[in-house]
C-alpha cells in the first residue's frame, strides 16, 4: 500500500518512547525520576497551599499526557475533501467514501519500533469494492511497510483481512485471514507490535501472524526507517472483491468507517540519525521492545492460522515456482 501522502522522509538522530493512552502514573510522559520524586516527596507536603500547587502541576503533566490520545493532536487529515471527521471532541475519526473520492489520514509523529493500537469499525453492509487501509509506512523507494488492509464483500459474506510486509521496497508477503466476528457491528482493536526482533499482528489481543528478523538469514527486515501511521478509504473494485468481479454498489454510497482509542507506546524519532535508544528505557511500560508470543499466544496464533486464514504465501509453490521465500522456507 503506497501512502496518498507526500510528505517528505527525514532522517533521525534520537528518539522518545512515548504512550498516548497512560493508565497509571507510570505510564505518562513524566520521567520516572520526576515520579520517584513525586513519591518521596509527598509525606513532606504538610502545607495545604504547597501540596495544592505541587498536585496541580503534576495534575497538567498527567492531563497532557493523557490528552495525547487524541485525534485532533496525534493525527492529520491529508485528503478527501471533508470527507474525513474528527467527531466527539476528538475521540472519534470518520473516513468516507463516495463515487468522486475517498479519504485518509496519517499521524503526525512518525515511529521507529512501538506497540500500537487503533479500534475500527468497517463499513457495513454491502462493502464489496472497498478497501479500509491500516498501515505503518516510511517513504523513498526502498520504503518499509506493516499493513493491515480490509477488502469489503457483498452483504453477508465476510470481510477479508489482508496482511503484508515491506522491507527496503520488497514485499510479495501476503497473509488473509476471514475473521471469527462481524468487524462491522462493533469497534474491534487492530494491533501492531513491532520491535527489533519481530513484528506481531493482532486482534482484540489475539495474534493472527508474526513475521521474525530473519537479517541472520540474509531476509531485510525494517529497523531503520521511521515509519507514519497512515489509513485511507478507497476504491479499489477492480481487484478488491473476488477479484475484481463485484464492483461497487454506488447507490450505497458513502461508505463510511469509524476509528477510536489510538494508543501507541511508541518511539518518537529525532534529530538526523536512525538510531533506537528505546532499549535504554527500563521499565514494564517498554516491555514490549523485547517483547515475544509466550506459548499460550503461540497456540492462539495457531488457532487463528488453522481456522481462518484464507492464504500464505509461504505455502504458494505456483506463485514461487523457483522456490518459496527464504523466511518460508526456515520457518
Amino acid at each position: 500500500m503506497i501512502a496518498p501522502s507526500s510528505v517528505a522522509s527525514t532522517s533521525f538522530k534520537s528518539q522518545t518512547c512515548i504512550n498516548t493512552n497512560p493508565t497509571s502514573l507510570s505510564q505518562t510522559s513524566l520521567h520516572p525520576s520526576l515520579i520517584l520524586i513525586f513519591k518521596s516527596t509527598m509525606p513532606s507536603l504538610h502545607s495545604t497551599s504547597s501540596t495544592i500547587n505541587f498536585l496541580y502541576a503534576l495534575v497538567l503533566a498527567y492531563a497532557f499526557a493523557a490528552s495525547a490520545a487524541n485525534f485532533y493532536q496525534d493525527f492529520d487529515i491529508t485528503w478527501g475533501d471533508g470527507r474525513s471527521k474528527i467527531l466527539n471532541n476528538g475521540d472519534l475519526l470518520t473516513l468516507s467514501l463516495d463515487k468522486a473520492s475517498g479519504s485518509g489520514f496519517q499521524s503526525k509523529n512518525e515511529y521507529l519500533f512501538g506497540n500500537i493500537d487503533m479500534q475500527l469499525k468497517l463499513v457495513p453492509g454491502n462493502s464489496a469494492g472497498t478497501v479500509t487501509a491500516y498501515y505503518l509506512s516510511s517513504k523513498g523507494s526502498n520504503w518499509d511497510e506493516i499493513d493491515f488492509e480490509f477488502l469489503g464483500n457483498l452483504s453477508g459474506d465476510p470481510y477479508i483481512l489482508h496482511t503484508n510486509v515491506f522491507s527496503q521496497g520488497k514485499g510479495n508477503r501476503e497473509q488473509q485471514f476471514y475473521l471469527w466476528f462481524d468487524p462491522t457491528a462493533d469497534f474491534h482493536t487492530y494491533s501492531i507490535l513491532w520491535n527489533p526482533q519481530r513484528i506481531i499482528f493482532s486482534v482484540d489481543g489475539t495474534p493472527i501472524r508474526e513475521f521474525k528478523n530473519m537479517e541472520s538469514e540474509g531476509v531485510a527486515f525494517p529497523k531503520n526507517q521511521p515509519m507514519r501511521i497512515y489509513s485511507s478509504l478507497w476504491n479499489a473494485d477492480d481487484w478488491a472483491t473476488r477479484g475484481g468481479l463485484v464492483k461497487t454498489d454506488w447507490s450505497q454510497a458513502p461508505f463510511t468507517a469509524s476509528y477510536r482509542n489510538f494508543n501507541a507506546n511508541a518511539c518518537v524519532p529525532s534529530g538526523s540519525s536512525s538510531s533506537s535508544s528505546c532499549s535504554s528505557n527500563s521499565g514494564s511500560s517498554n516491555a514490549w521492545y523485547s517483547q515475544e508470543l509466550d506459548s499460550t499466544n503461540q497456540g492462539k496464533l495457531s488457532w487463528v492460522q488453522k481456522n481462518y486464514m484464507i492464504y500464505n504465501y509461504c505455502t504458494d509453490t505456483k506463485r514461487f515456482p523457483q522456490g518459496l521465500p527464504t523466511e518460508c522456507q526456515a520457518s
